[in-house]
């Protein structure tokens, strides 16, 4: 267990820090929203995982213009080696989307 969390550790710190701390504003500004403003759950939600995919795409985006500069003849093992780093914002975006959707479902009223 110990060795799992700690791979995750540095998958996660591998990754783009400021998709990461974007994400991270948003579950914060997401529960922020679920005390003040409980209609717009979802939409910071939604607004989370758009983040997410879109600091994926810049992952990939980054990781196309760097082989395509390095005009060399770049190992498959080398890319693909990227590409669980370059997932992690998408994942945590879609967590985010997840705990909106469960913070949706507790607060909405009983009939």
């Amino acid at each position: 267990m110990l060795l799992f969390a700690s791979k995750l550790f540095n998958l996660v710190f591998s990754a783009d820090p400021f998709g990461i701390i974007v994400v991270t504003l948003l579950l914060i500004a997401l529960f922020f929203v679920a005390w003040k403003a409980p209609a717009w759950v979802k939409e910071t939600g939604l607004v989370g995982l758009a983040a997410g995919w879109l600091w994926t795409l810049g992952g990939f985006m980054a990781m196309a213009k760097a082989i395509v500069d390095c005009e060399l003849d770049v190992d498959m093992y080398i890319i693909w080696a990227a590409v669980p780093s370059a997932l992690i914002p998408a994942a945590y975006g879609i967590i985010v989307y997840i705990i909106s959707l469960i913070i949706r479902i507790v607060r909405k009223p009983k009939m």
